[in-house]
């Protein structure tokens, strides 16, 4: 009765796994995730959207160097009642008189001279327009970093599944033989129950593993903006890209990190603060124009009706003698505006290269355990076969069998960790240099 019980539960793990592990999902390539990330995440989009706007306000309109032109129209009405006492003693009343007048024209309104702050707040626009850019670049190769990241971390869950699908067909082999020994007296009920409990539990263990590749397919979907729930499956092989030199990613940091970009950008919009701040040292001048039409009627005036029309100029220049010592304060802070950058840039400088050192010792750490764990894989195989091979003959225990195959999943399970931290650290390189690319 127990040998059919066992053999129910056997059944029935095989037939879960079957209909768990089926891998008919379309492929999704490496390369089509990342094409589907570019075209669909909202951080791009908006990245994009932002970019843009910067592009649209370097305008030397936006800067203030071209003149305002305005159309204006002002009407004004009133009825009035007058008392007109004149000189030679006559009175004249006017009763609920209307008055009305309208005037417009066209206004020209333009600073020729503003200290060349003008100029000034031109190159700033520039400035934040390549922030912009910058910025952007950043996002997409964030987006692209995550993408890989992601599927590179799903091929390695991959190969854990396979793995633990490989421990449970062994397990189901040793169930096989306790089952086989146990009809011919050879081993005990227990030896049995012991192989059922380590199949259940590979069986366990496997059903974890794949609810976490799960949500880290829905993490992914989630980066391409696609429905959550699209089923798909991943490639097979992890390759780690084993040219990267330390200097060679320092200087390649030094000149395209979008961190270092980004903050000697900032330097130099501190710059141009200062001219900005020290053009009010200077005269503002403008020239003012227009032509005006004027219609006049003042039934209680000395004049019934008047029109007018002409064209009017001007110059006006001002500037700033005194304004209770704001100008030297300003000017002080914009300098000490400037250090703080400088100092940024160091400081940022400084902080890549930590992060590009610390990863680096991750890369290349990954690579030693990449070797280490390949050979690692071969040797603990050829002791769990020789192993499995004893325990049909009987020659060693249940718990010798389950250490070496435990044994042999650890190496397997070491072999693809070191794979992924040796991809991710390359994956961040990469991102860190602004030097990210999809060969296949």
């Amino acid at each position: 009765m127990i040998i059919k019980k066992i053999a129910f539960l056997v059944f029935c793990g095989i037939a879960f796994g079957t209909r768990l592990w089926a891998q008919d999902a379309p492929m999704l390539t490496l390369k089509d995730a990342v094409e589907i990330a570019l075209k669909n995440n909202y951080n791009i989009q908006l990245s994009q959207n932002n970019k843009t706007v910067a592009a649209n306000n370097v305008t030397l309109g936006n800067a203030g160097a071209l003149p305002v032109v305005t159309g204006d129209f002002t009407s004004t009405n009133s009825r009035l009642t007058t008392k007109q006492t004149r000189s030679d003693g006559s009175v004249n009343n006017i009763h609920n008189a209307p008055n009305t007048g309208i005037n417009y024209g066209v206004n020209l309104n333009w600073t020729i001279f503003d200290g060349f702050n003008m100029f000034a707040t031109y190159d700033q626009l520039k400035e934040l327009d390549k922030l912009g850019g910058l910025r952007l670049q950043d996002t997409v190769q964030t987006t692209v970093a995550g993408v890989i990241s992601t599927y590179y971390d799903l091929i390695s869950q991959n190969e854990q599944i396979k793995a633990l699908k490989g421990a449970i067909d062994i397990s189901r082999t040793q169930l096989r033989y306790a089952n086989d020994k146990f009809l011919v007296g050879r081993a005990s009920k227990l030896d049995v129950l012991n192989a059922q409990v380590n199949l259940n539990t590979d069986t366990a263990n496997l059903v974890t593993q794949y609810q976490q590749f799960k949500s880290t397919k829905i993490q992914l979907n989630q980066i391409l903006v696609r429905d959550l729930q699209t089923d798909f499956s991943v490639a097979d092989t992890i390759v780690v890209d084993d040219k990267l030199v330390l200097a060679d990613v320092i200087s390649n940091a030094q000149l395209q990190n979008p961190a270092i970009l980004s903050s000697q950008i900032n330097k130099r919009l501190a710059d141009i603060n200062l001219k900005q701040v020290r053009s009010t040292r200077y005269p503002q001048v403008a020239v003012t124009s227009g032509y005006t039409f004027s219609n006049n009627k003042t039934p209680a005036g000395f004049t019934l009706a008047q029109n007018a029309h002409g064209i009017n100029y001007g110059l006006t220049a001002t500037i700033n003698i005194f304004d209770g010592f704001n100008q030297n304060r300003r000017e002080k802070n914009a300098k000490i505006q400037i250090d703080n950058a400088n100092i940024d840039v160091k400081q940022v400088k400084l902080n890549v290269e930590t992060q590009v050192n610390n990863l680096y010792v991750s890369y290349a750490s990954g690579l030693d355990l990449i070797k280490l764990g390949q050979a690692n894989v071969v040797i603990a195989k050829k002791n769990l076969d020789i192993s499995l091979e004893k325990y049909k003959l009987g020659n060693i225990t249940p718990l010798e069998i389950r250490e070496a195959q435990r044994n042999y999943l650890d190496a397997q399970s070491k072999f693809f960790a070191a794979q992924y931290q040796s991809k991710q650290a390359e994956i961040t390189i990469k991102q860190i240099t602004n030097s990210i690319s999809i060969d296949k």
